[in-house]
């Protein structure tokens, strides 16, 4: 940690600036070589030349010095913006490093911050995924957890436990202490709002993880119903092969797309069918699993021709998955006399149109599946971890409470333990001392 470190902080490319980022004990006093200065103030941007040891001239750029532990990081940060593009940084960065900084690891500036206690795991979290962000949406979640909601969120269900936890602790160790009438029915209370809010968390977060990491749209049906052309439609240019031939799409295509304000990823399935040839069973075994993986999924019929055997079986996979995930169904074809058996598909709600003409109607309704729709108080998980430790802390959470009625009380504490540590990892660890701090804090004892 006394090391300094540096970083070009900017993407590679051409650009009008490029930002390199020192963090680190010595890092005024490289600033301070690099820039012939005596002095630099902190929090203020100061136009000056950059300098080789040689006094060789680098750039004019602006520096800006932020004193510890007032910075990012909490230490000694000093910010260079020079000019773009491929080279001024680099010789910047080189001149850094022989003045005895390090190239910094990925991810070590957000590290220092969580260590210096700048940022919890759920800002450091949001602050990586917001750099990825898919959607609008997305961004505006990751900013307001990058001030903190979801470890005010954290912070509230782990205080919850900890006084939960409290009680039981008072009963096993002081038992001849004045307590509140009815702790097991208190406690089971709190246990069942807790758990009820955790639940709803994770469905939320479950349901929309499309948001952070970008929504995944299956477009199925047989064969030669149209989905590499509305494929090519929503990309706007011929990305797929499209022929009056059956079977001419033997592999999923991926392609990505701007649906409203989220960047979608579009997934067009081989002809899902009884297959004739190795290749292309192999095809439709990859349509089923896209199904799987997707977020939402396109179903196509063709309107123009009367309902199939072929058809049929995509409904069974519509009927097989549609409580997972939604599904938006479309007799594509509606230019043409129309044939098909509506009945069988109108509890779906098909939407008409024709892919050579115009999808305005599904790009529509993919926006406004897609779109987050905030209630106030929802919050959200933005990763795997954060939701595989709020699984954890149900599973112990549901395992309390039968220790609980029958009042062994170290095995509930056990149970409640755990709950806490799986919460507390998604923002800081659990120190048992809060546990005592509760305790006695609560219930004034050894008076």
């Amino acid at each position: 940690m006394n090391e300094t470190i540096v970083a070009i902080a900017t993407a590679n490319g051409i650009g009008s600036i490029s930002i390199l980022r020192l963090s680190g004990d010595r890092s005024l006093s490289i600033a301070l070589k690099l820039t012939q200065n005596q002095h630099l103030q902190p929090r203020y941007a100061t136009l000056t030349s950059l300098h080789h040891k040689d006094g060789t001239l680098i750039d004019e750029a602006i520096v800006i010095y932020f004193q510890a532990p007032r910075s990012f990081t909490g230490e000694e940060v000093v910010e260079f913006q020079c000019h773009g593009g491929y080279v001024v940084a680099e010789s910047l960065l080189r001149a850094v490093l022989s003045e005895g900084a390090r190239l910094a690891e990925p991810g070590e500036f957000s590290k220092r911050a969580f260590l210096n206690g700048r940022l919890d795991l759920t800002q450091a979290e949001a602050t990586a995924a917001l750099i990825e962000a898919k959607s609008d949406d997305a961004a505006r979640i990751l900013a307001r957890q990058m001030k903190g909601e979801l470890r005010g969120y954290i912070e509230g269900i782990r205080d919850s436990l900890l006084e939960i936890l409290a009680y039981s602790e008072v009963v096993i160790d002081y038992a001849e202490e004045d307590l509140p009438q009815n702790v097991v029915e208190q406690i089971e209370a709190k246990l069942s709002r807790i758990k009820e809010t955790l639940s709803r968390t994770l469905e939320s977060s479950r349901r929309r993880s499309g948001l952070m990491q970008g929504f995944r749209v299956a477009i199925i049906g047989k064969p030669n119903v149209g989905k590499s052309s509305l494929l090519n439609a929503l990309l706007d240019y011929e990305r797929a092969i499209v022929s009056d031939i059956a079977g001419t799409t033997r592999d999923t295509i991926e392609e990505q797309v701007r649906i409203g304000t989220h960047l979608i990823r579009l997934v067009d399935t081989a002809g899902i069918r009884n297959a004739h040839d190795e290749i292309e069973r192999i095809g439709v075994e990859r349509s089923i699993a896209a199904i799987e993986n997707a977020d939402v999924v396109i179903t196509l019929f063709d309107s123009s021709r009367e309902i199939d055997d072929e058809d049929r079986a995509i409904i069974d996979l519509v009927e097989r998955y549609r409580n997972d995930k939604p599904f938006i169904c479309i007799l594509n074809k509606s230019d043409l006399e129309q044939n098909f058996d509506l009945s069988a598909i109108e509890k779906y709600t098909p939407i008409r149109l024709s892919c050579k003409q115009d999808t305005q109607v599904l790009v529509d309704s993919l926006g406004s599946l897609m779109d987050y729709e905030n209630n106030g108080d929802e919050m959200m998980l933005i990763s795997a971890r954060q939701i595989n430790a709020t699984e954890r802390a149900v599973r112990s959470i549901d395992e309390a409470h039968e220790p609980l009625r029958d009042g062994e009380l170290e095995f509930f504490s056990f149970h409640i333990n755990d709950a806490i540590r799986a919460i507390a990892s998604i923002s800081r660890p659990y120190e048992l001392d809060e546990m005592f701090d509760k305790m006695f804090g609560q219930f004034c004892l050894g008076k």
